[in-house]
């Protein structure tokens, strides 16, 4: 198969290694994978704000950069949810409403695209040590990724589960949310990392970065020896 990669924001400036497993991991399943260079932010952040406008700016530079893949796959439930969106925002739009719709057929969020695309539920990795897993909202809410994630996870040798307590709560980074409500915000996660070291697990895995950096960053501030490690981490490592 023929896949784009959409690298996402905070993958592309932040954590770069997310991207790299996230090719690594397609290329082993036998996929073929390009890397469109025009493309940019999904717009999430100007959409969630109410400025439809400026956000619609960088919606037509992705669906100029994606408009000859095959498949679009990206390591995060969240911008990939929004890709989904488009053609409620260009629905009318004579020019760009096709287009639209065709990005948001072919866009999937990794494991989405592993599982239920491809049919594969095991990677062949092998990962060593407690985990807990955050099903992260958009991931879950909005592109509807519950299963996929666990199945994958569920086959990687030497990894011991561990549930999480109220998994489906939100840890309060919400995008723009954790900025514009910071007080809420920094309850909602204080919450999410005591139920984390409740678990008594390890690690923390998910698949929205974003979430990934909240919880992250509440834990060190608490002092807590809990890693936070994206589920490509997982999915690529092969110790």
């Amino acid at each position: 198969m023929n896949v784009s990669l959409f690298i996402t924001c905070l993958c592309d400036t932040i954590t770069s290694h997310v991207g790299k497993n996230t090719v690594e991991i397609l290329e082993r399943v036998g996929c073929h994978v390009d890397f469109p260079e025009l493309q940019t932010c999904c717009g999430q952040p100007a959409y969630n704000s109410g400025y439809l406008k400026e956000s619609k700016e960088a919606m037509k530079q992705m669906l100029r950069a994606f408009r000859d893949s095959e498949y679009v796959v990206g390591p995060s439930g969240s911008c990939v949810a929004m890709l989904r969106e488009y053609p409620k925002v260009f629905a009318g739009d004579p020019e760009w409403e096709e287009a639209a719709k065709d990005l948001a057929s072919k866009s999937y969020e990794l494991t989405q695209f592993l599982v239920d695309v491809m049919g594969i539920t095991d990677v062949g990795s092998t990962f060593k040590g407690k985990v807990t897993y955050h099903p992260s909202c958009h991931m879950t809410r909005l592109l509807g990724v519950k299963d996929a994630p666990m199945a994958l996870l569920s086959n990687v040798a030497g990894l011991e589960f561990v549930p999480l307590p109220l998994a489906e709560d939100c840890c309060g980074f919400g995008g723009t949310f954790a900025v514009k409500s910071p007080v809420i915000s920094k309850q909602m996660v204080t919450e999410k990392s005591a139920h984390v070291i409740e678990t008594g697990a390890e690690y923390l895995i998910g698949g929205d970065m974003g979430c990934l950096m909240n919880i992250g960053g509440r834990l060190r501030r608490e002092g807590q020896p809990v890693k936070v490690l994206h589920i490509t981490d997982v999915l690529n490592c092969q110790d």
